[in-house]
């Protein structure tokens, strides 16, 4: 399956259907991260939330990002305290990824535009969202490629080698030039 989705599209089939359904882990990609809000139940909450809930369940959640999340992220990021301790849930910081990705049990990925806000993939009304496409796609050949790829970033693969560590907040690997 090789599907392109588009705008609320992204919304409805990728954070409503897709991702609450992670079995084993939940890789997600973005350059920018702000409070984003999702529908769960009857009412809408943030998007932390339904992460806490995957964690809960078992679930392994891993956030590369590329600059520090809004505000209003960070201030609703401490009131889910199995994101803050659990071993399950990963973050890193990498301010070269522009990268907009998210990995589903090594099943399904989806790669496109958005990033990990309410105007991208948020549960924004259509007039107020982002214009946003993605491919959502579940080919074994291009999502161990991808994943791979993740892999080598998340680990810190490509610090050694980076032309911009002098402007890294926080290096993912220990290597110092």
């Amino acid at each position: 399956m090789h599907k392109l989705i588009l705008n609320e599209e992204i919304y409805d089939e990728l954070i409503l259907q897709r991702i609450p359904l992670a079995r084993q882990f939940i890789w997600i990609i973005t350059a920018d991260i702000k409070d984003m809000y999702v529908r769960i139940d009857d009412t809408y909450a943030p998007f932390l939330e339904l992460l806490s809930d995957l964690v809960s369940r078992g679930v392994a959640a891993r956030l590369i990002h590329a600059k520090e999340p809004g505000p209003r992220f960070r201030e609703d990021f401490d009131n889910y305290e199995k994101l803050v301790e659990s071993e399950l849930f990963e973050r890193v910081l990498c301010p070269r990824v522009h990268t907009k990705a998210v990995i589903i049990d090594n099943e399904i990925a989806f790669v496109g535009s958005p990033n990990l806000t309410g105007a991208g993939m948020g549960g924004k009304h259509k007039d107020k969202r982002n214009f946003e496409a993605g491919l959502l796609f579940d080919d074994a050949d291009e999502i161990a490629k991808l994943v791979k790829w993740v892999d080598r970033l998340y680990l810190g693969d490509y610090c050694r080698t980076c032309k911009r560590r002098d402007y890294c907040p926080d290096p993912i690997d220990e290597y110092t030039s």
